[in-house]
């Protein structure tokens, strides 16, 4: 445990200093309002190699869809200029601008400059304990509909959010990992794999750790559920899809495997149908079992006719949940070992000194903001305050959306992309004033 100054930001001290008069209420030197863009332009992609030693752009990962490594897109980013850990201790801070979005929810902006190059942040510190402030889980209410940050937190009239989990980008668009909003309950897990994640239990404590999918069919205890409308049903597997889903996939979620499937549909607790034709672009009607391999020999057990009760649940029985791609950070220790990729990131933190969570997220692949390595944004959690910190989806996803009382929400990071990208689901920020 580490004690840090009420700004989560250890980190921010010399920036601070050079801004007290500011914050103590002397006029401040202009700074572009949150109602507005940003003065700054969206900067120069990385595109090609930099005088300042940034480097080229590394090929897309083979297996992006199933793994992705930095962002959705399986694009790893920039290689980092080989500069010593020692060369890199003593970052300068800059032009720091802070708002408060409601009551127990401040957005802070500020930029850094090390030895390997500048970087723009962006800080949302929120306290979930104060009364009227809440996190969650947003979404377009189908798993597989995308939509950019903005367009999520504008349909819930939240006061800030970020993009959230990596996910199916060019595909089925579905989330990678576990969501569980507070409406509409369990959305999207699985059994193994990707389900590191933040989430806030029943009586509103913000936590991280592993949420598995724990999924069965009442009448057939053997069958092992391992997928609930995920982008793809684990080989081997079975994969359940409820109309939350959207509309069916077809073969896209069996990675185009053909032979060896099979569809079994439940509706009102009996088997309805059970065929090796997997149906695309139609609406489910009840729930839709999967299988692949074993899973596709082992619904053959299910029969036309007979009694099916399935169930599904996370352990914990969290209030919200969304996953990421792995732990940045676990009591106060740097989990991560990646110091060569840099590319624009997105996390999610606590600091349990305080109780309050940190969002964070990064600009990257541009002129005025080369992006962190794992290792330097699991550095910057910890410095922020961060006990516990996860790695949500990264590089042209990356976007943080900001909502001022009185104005419309404005999007106030710089996208890799040059404009917003689509995402699967967004981690949001809601304040309702107490009654």
């Amino acid at each position: 445990m580490r004690a840090r100054a009420p700004l989560s930001a250890a980190v921010l001290a010399s920036c601070l200093a050079a801004a007290a008069p500011a914050l103590a209420g002397t006029a401040p030197p202009p700074a572009t309002p949150l109602a507005t863009p940003l003065a700054t332009p969206l900067a120069t992609p990385l595109a090609t190699p930099l005088a300042s030693g940034h480097g080229h752009r590394v090929p897309r990962a083979v297996d992006a869809r199933h793994h992705p490594v930095t962002s959705s897109d399986g694009e790893r980013g920039v290689l980092a200029p080989a500069v010593p850990s020692y060369a890199r201790e003593s970052p300068t801070t800059a032009d720091l601008v802070r708002r408060e979005l409601a009551p127990g929810v401040t957005w802070t902006r500020w930029d850094r400059l090390d030895a390997r190059g500048p970087n723009r942040a962006y800080l949302l510190t929120v306290d979930t304990r104060r009364p009227g402030v809440s996190l969650d889980v947003a979404t377009s209410g189908r798993v597989r509909e995308t939509a950019t940050v903005k367009d999520l937190v504008d349909r819930t009239h939240a006061v800030a959010g970020v993009n959230g989990d990596f996910y199916d980008i060019g595909d089925t668009g579905a989330p990678l990992g576990v969501a569980r909003d507070r409406s509409s309950g369990l959305l999207n897990a699985r059994r193994s794999g990707w389900n590191s994640a933040f989430y806030l239990t029943r009586d509103g404590q913000p936590e991280m750790g592993t949420l598995a999918l724990r999924a069965h069919v009442a009448q057939h205890p053997d069958l092992t559920i391992t997928n609930l409308n995920s982008a793809f049903v684990q080989p081997g597997g079975i994969g359940v899809y409820t109309p939350r889903w959207g509309r069916t996939a077809g073969y896209r979620v069996t990675d185009g495997q053909r032979r060896h499937v099979r569809m079994v549909v439940v509706r009102g607790g009996r088997v309805r149908a059970s065929q090796t034709r997997l149906t695309r672009d139609r609406p489910i009607d009840g729930t839709v079992l999967i299988g692949r391999g074993a899973g596709a020999r082992a619904l053959r057990a299910l029969t036309v006719g007979s009694r099916a009760t399935l169930g599904w649940s996370l352990p914990q029985h969290p209030a919200m949940a969304l996953s990421g791609s792995r732990f940045l950070v676990k009591d106060g220790l740097v989990n991560v070992v990646d110091d060569r990729m840099m590319a624009p990131r997105t996390a999610v933190g606590i600091d349990r000194d305080t109780g309050e969570v940190l969002i964070l997220a990064v600009d990257g692949r541009q002129r005025d903001s080369r992006g962190l390595t794992m290792v330097e944004l699991a550095n910057l959690m910890v410095d922020l305050g961060a006990d516990d910190a996860l790695n949500l989806d990264g590089g042209g996803s990356t976007t943080m959306v900001v909502r001022r009382p009185g104005a419309r929400s404005r999007v106030v990071n710089s996208p890799s992309d040059g404009f917003q990208r689509r995402v699967a689901n967004a981690l949001e920020v809601r304040y309702a004033a107490p009654r």
